[in-house]
């Protein structure tokens, strides 16, 4: 994706303040302040951050011929521009994001089948006939 198709580079990318000031808070010691200047500051180095990231990724995706960046092209990203040290805690976040989206999965899975108003039994029963039905099937194509 070039640069005309996101819009260009100067978008108006902008990250929500109450977040950022929350972050900055957590970080700095009690007795520190941080002025808005420079939380502006660091604002803009978090979004020009993000746009270098986003860029690498990008590239690293079409190499692929790929048109969704995955994680793993960040990851890649972020290796090749020399961000190391950010790995580990990226793949603890990347690992949690992946369970939590089996668990969601799995959710949406079972409470399908809660909510169909069917019991079990006329569940395993239904099943059982499709099984039969496909396995009809197959016999009578490869006869």
């Amino acid at each position: 994706m070039s640069d005309n198709e996101r819009g260009g580079p100067e978008d108006d990318l902008s990250l929500p303040k109450a977040t950022v000031q929350k972050l900055i808070n957590e970080m700095m010691p009690d007795d520190i302040a941080c002025a808005k200047d420079t939380r502006d500051l660091l604002i803009d180095c978090c979004v020009e951050f993000i746009h270098l990231l986003a860029s690498e990724a990008n590239e690293i995706c079409e190499k692929e011929t790929k048109k969704t960046i995955a994680a793993e092209h960040v990851i890649t990203a972020l290796k090749a521009l020399g961000f190391d040290a950010y790995l580990p805690e990226v793949e603890v976040v990347l690992q949690d994001h992946k369970t939590q989206q089996k668990v969601k999965d799995k959710d949406k899975k079972s409470g399908r089948l809660e909510n169909s108003g069917r019991s079990e039994e006329e569940l395993l029963s239904e099943q059982l006939r499709l099984l039969a039905e496909a396995k009809e099937r197959y016999r009578t194509q490869h006869q």
